[in-house]
């Protein structure tokens, strides 16, 4: 079986790939990017894969049995980028396409959810047999802050006390390598998150412990966070976006308490301990 990854260049689809590898060994593995460079020290087969480029992309999948297709990072053009890649898989005849979706994404109030329940919807009207994960947040969505948290002495954003169930890169990337390996059911939608959910207070909590710093979490107006992120450097766009989705955790949009990933990876999530730990190296 042939199992080609797109988006292999990114975090997520690189530590997929490392977990296919090591279980598989790189034979039957293909890495699809848009810069095939970028991905040569995988010691995979590689393949030029752009999502703007539809006519290239039936090609690409040549021989491929199962696409593992990780949403693209652009959004406001993914929906019309996914559906190039998933109407290449149908014209290729890949058997199975797995695609990286949002938790809940049926339901969620996450401004990100819209773009990801028409890839859902096409994918069901594709007539290929798919695969759908719904990924909660990455822990480093968070803990890459924890560095600029340490240099101002506190911890801002826009949660409340919503709950966070999250999980790291490398739990959803080894989820994503199991099902990818797993002759499971068609059509088989999955929630994925965290073992333990918790706020941005337990996080800066967590931050003071480990270096033994008061780090408090102060929570601010969206508007407030997102004028922050913006005098950090961030555009303005994507910092009303980001302080967009605190807000929808502390409407409970990134908590999920159905354990459907640990049972899927064979083992706990990471703990925020741990994520907090590693970021601090």
């Amino acid at each position: 079986m042939k199992i080609a990854v797109t988006g292999a260049s990114g975090q997520l689809g690189r530590l997929a790939i490392d977990v296919l590898t090591a279980r598989t060994g790189p034979a039957g593995i293909v890495a699809l990017a848009r810069t095939p460079d970028k991905v040569a020290d995988l010691g995979i087969e590689t393949r030029a894969f752009d999502y703007e480029q539809a006519e290239t992309l039936a090609a690409a999948l040549k021989g491929v049995d199962t696409l593992i297709l990780i949403s693209s990072s652009e959004i406001g053009q993914r929906v019309r980028q996914h559906r190039n890649v998933i109407d290449a898989a149908k014209a290729a005849t890949v058997k199975r396409i797995l695609y990286t979706s949002l938790l809940h994404a049926d339901t969620s109030v996450v401004s990100l959810a819209a773009e990801h329940r028409e890839t859902e919807a096409d994918l069901k009207a594709s007539g290929v047999d798919f695969t759908i994960l719904r990924n909660g947040w990455y822990t480093e969505n968070y803990t890459s802050s924890i560095h600029s948290a340490l240099q101002s002495g506190v911890f801002i954003g826009s949660a409340g006390q919503g709950k966070l169930a999250s999980a790291t890169r490398k739990d959803f990337a080894e989820a994503l390598a199991i099902v990818a390996m797993s002759d499971g059911p068609a059509s088989k939608v999955y929630e994925l998150a965290g073992d333990d959910a918790w706020t941005l207070s337990d996080l800066a909590a967590e931050i003071s412990r480990q270096t033994g710093r008061t780090i408090p979490y102060r929570d601010l107006p969206a508007a407030d966070y997102a004028a922050a992120l913006v005098t950090a450097g961030l555009p303005e766009g994507l910092a009303d976006a980001i302080a967009g989705w605190d807000v929808a955790a502390s409407q409970g949009g990134l908590f999920d308490d159905g354990k459907q990933l640990s049972k899927l990876i064979g083992r706990p999530t990471t703990p925020l301990a741990q994520a907090v730990a590693h970021a601090l190296q």
